[in-house]
Order: structure tokens, then C-alpha cells, then sequence
């Protein structure tokens, strides 16, 4: 990979690495902070990655470092999140945005990167299992699960809103 591929890497994907991470942790701060971590290792093997697979290195070391981070963060809990439901409780309609990504957040760590991943990103099927490591079928029932998850969280739309 040359320097110019690099650059077009940072150029083409630096967005969708943050979306992807900002959906999945829901802190922008940390979302910066895995796209940074994300490219520094992408420098790091410069050398040893294709160019025409930089996406998929991109997108699976983004992965790999939000399970890190995920896992990080099981061990201390923020008080905002703590205190957030409480919030809500006091609104007589909730934000749709608000209660989807309560909703992501309940998801298993694995659904919810397969979830996102599909479609906020718009990846197929093939290229999740390889970006997560997983196989097509364990992909399929992952996002099928997840989604089944979120419909039975929000429920009835008209609830909702």
C-alpha cells in the first residue's frame, strides 16, 4: 500500500468507521478516539496490507477495538446512562432516535455490530462474515435475532410515538 493509498483509504472510510463505531458505542468522544486507533494500526501495516482490502482490515480492526472498548466499559458504569431512563419516564412522547438506540444498546455485543453493520453500513451478508470473522449462517441468525429483538423492544410503533 503506497502513501496515496492511504490517504484515499482515510478519505473513503474514515466516515463510515465513525458511524459505525458512534451507533455502536453511542459516544462520540470514543468514536473519534477507535477512528483515530483504527488508521494509527492501518499505518502501523502499511506495508503488509492490500490496498484492494484496506475496507474490510479497516472495518474488522474497528470491530476488534469496539469489543475492547465495550468490554473496558462493562467494568466502570456512567452515571448518565444510569440516569438516563429516568429522563424518559418524565417525556410523554420519546424520540424515535432515543429508543432505537436504547434498543441497539440491549442487543449482544455480536448482534448488534451484525445489526449496524448491515444496515446503517449496507454491507452484504458475505462481506460481515468477513469483516467479523464469522460464518454466513452465523451472520443470517445474528441479524435476524437482533432485529427480532429491536421489533419486540420498540413494539407497536403507534406506542412509541
Amino acid at each position: 500500500m503506497t502513501l496515496a493509498d492511504y490517504n484515499a483509504a482515510v478519505d473513503d472510510h474514515a466516515d463510515g468507521i465513525y458511524r459505525f463505531a458512534l451507533k455502536h458505542l453511542r459516544d462520540q468522544e470514543v468514536a473519534k478516539d477507535i477512528v483515530q486507533e483504527t488508521f494509527a494500526r492501518l499505518w502501523q501495516k502499511v506495508e503488509e496490507v492490500d490496498a484492494a482490502k484496506v475496507k474490510s482490515y479497516l472495518f474488522t480492526t474497528a470491530h476488534h477495538l469496539m469489543v475492547d472498548q465495550t468490554r473496558r466499559d462493562k467494568r466502570s458504569t456512567r452515571m448518565e446512562e444510569q440516569h438516563e431512563d429516568l429522563r424518559w419516564t418524565s417525556q410523554s412522547q420519546p424520540d424515535l432516535q432515543r429508543v432505537l438506540e436504547a434498543g441497539l444498546a440491549r442487543l449482544p455485543e455480536v448482534q448488534r455490530s451484525v445489526v449496524l453493520l448491515r444496515d446503517l453500513e449496507g454491507y452484504s451478508y458475505e462481506e460481515i462474515a468477513e469483516l467479523t470473522g464469522l460464518n454466513l449462517p452465523q451472520v443470517k441468525v445474528y441479524i435476524y435475532r437482533g432485529r427480532t429483538a429491536l421489533k419486540e423492544f420498540i413494539g407497536d410503533l403507534e406506542t412509541v410515538l
